[in-house]
């Protein structure tokens, strides 16, 4: 791969963020980029928001838009860039200042980890990479500094199970929320139809085909930090449609790294982490709209604790979906690590006939579960390059889920058998690893105190039912 690398950064020195363009028609913002890498690959891919409202479009300052949409692609451009890591990249679409340019260095530095692990490139290296406007004397973009409405929030929403809860709370709490949806897959209409609203924003955003060519000709490839994106896109939507806090669902087992490479760590979810929520809220106040407000709602809690809370409302059981292979199908592939590790933390809090309605079979029973289970557990190379929880919590789950059987005298499946003569007597102190985890509270978060009293309640209410 190195010399795959080497290759692809001579034959391709430079990536230019060329030019964005934008037309209003039809309730709908069309958004077109221009990402040029010399000598001769162009990318033109574009998004479409929609259900914007004419007149709050109408009524922005043409100028305030043109920083929102160049925004967007500074963003874009990384799924673009990594395919040859050019060594330099020009910004000609707009200007950036040095703090800026710290910002965006940062976040390829941090969000591009796990790509640069996967194809074992040395981004260390002196001069990996510059990141340059083309026209130093530039005017700064002007900032959105019109007040918001706070009256409702946006929450951006996929189809699983933490945006489930936290649609689940803010409705219990009586806090009112539109939501927007990234190219919606079922559960996410699902959830939007549940949560009461008739008109979630939409938006469809579209790869340019081109990038794919080049992927399977062998240019590089893989992840990117996709929540990075999610939430430059969840501020563009609140400016266009008028609300001032834009809410996620990340939680604080998102701040685990996955594995070690070149001294540092890389954390598949590092987009969801509170460092990049901080970060993103400086950058935001200071570039993009100060009155708006971006935090994640279930910053606090575990993953095993939202799953617990979640477990207590059976109205979402056939709504959520999480496998990233089967998410287009609305369906559960029940092999990979994401189904393995939704199914290990649901397994505790629900009646067997819940978890089988909602998974098909009892993915416990199948040796094949015992690999990626180690996976999850940290026993293989590194934990899987998915969206699960911390490494202590699977086990906690494991052990929960040992622990009901047990004390219902039901004989342990395939897997929990494993679980309970191989894994578990290596922790001695398991149960008191279980009870932090099922308790904890973080105090490490951004959220505004009225959402702690809501959140705060909900995991009350858990309590008190237990």
């Amino acid at each position: 791969m190195t010399t795959t690398l080497d290759q692809l950064r001579h034959s391709y020195p430079q990536f230019t963020y060329e030019s964005f363009s934008f037309e209003h028609r039809d309730r709908a913002l069309h958004i077109r980029f221009r990402f040029v890498i010399e000598p001769d690959i162009v990318f033109t891919p574009h998004t479409t928001i929609e259900f914007v409202n004419d007149d709050r479009l109408t009524a922005l300052d043409p100028a305030v838009l043109e920083n929102l949409v160049f925004h967007l692609g500074l963003i874009e451009m990384v799924s673009y860039w990594k395919a040859t890591c050019s060594p330099r990249i020009v910004v000609q679409a707009g200007y950036l200042d040095a703090k800026q340019i710290a910002w965006w260095t940062d976040l390829f530095l941090h969000g591009l980890r796990e790509f640069f692990y996967v194809n074992q490139i040395n981004y260390k290296q002196k001069d990996f990479f510059t990141i340059s406007p083309m026209h130093q004397a530039s005017v700064p973009k002007p900032l959105h500094t019109e007040a918001l409405q706070s009256e409702t929030d946006l929450l951006l929403l996929s189809g699983g199970k933490d945006s489930a809860l936290t649609v689940q709370m803010l409705c219990e709490g009586h806090k009112p929320f539109n939501a927007l949806l990234l190219n919606p897959v079922p559960a996410a209409h699902a959830l939007a139809a549940q949560a009461g609203c008739p008109a979630p924003i939409i938006v469809r955003r579209v790869i340019d085909p081109a990038l794919l060519k080049l992927n399977k000709q062998g240019h590089l490839n893989g992840h990117t930090p996709f929540s990075a994106y999610l939430a430059t896109l969840g501020v563009v939507g609140a400016v266009l449609c008028n609300y001032q806090r834009i809410l996620v669902s990340n939680e604080r087992s998102c701040d685990e790294s996955d594995v070690e490479f070149l001294g540092s760590e890389v954390n598949h979810q590092y987009s969801k982490t509170l460092r990049f929520e901080r970060s993103f809220q400086w950058y935001t106040k200071r570039y993009l709209a100060p009155e708006a407000y971006y935090f994640s709602f279930l910053r606090p809690l575990y993953e095993i604790q939202i799953t617990q809370m979640f477990a207590r409302y059976p109205e979402y059981f056939e709504i959520f979906k999480s496998c990233n292979r089967n998410l287009k199908d609305d369906s559960w592939c029940g092999n990979c690590p994401k189904c393995l590790f939704i199914y290990t933390a649901l397994y505790p809090f629900l009646h067997s006939q819940e978890i089988l309605q909602i998974f098909g079979e009892d993915l416990f029973q199948r040796a094949q579960s015992i690999p990626v289970l180690c996976g999850l557990l940290g026993l293989h190379e590194h934990k899987p390059f998915e969206c699960v929880g911390t490494k202590r919590e699977v086990l906690a789950a494991l052990y929960m889920g040992v622990q009901k059987l047990k004390s219902r005298s039901v004989s342990l499946p395939t897997a929990l058998q494993y679980v309970n003569t191989e894994v578990l007597p290596l922790s001695p102190d398991i149960a008191q690893i279980a009870q932090e985890i099922a308790t904890g509270w973080g105090e490490q978060h951004t959220l505004p105190e009225s959402y702690v009293a809501v959140l705060k309640q909900g995991v009350s209410a858990l309590s008190e039912s237990a």
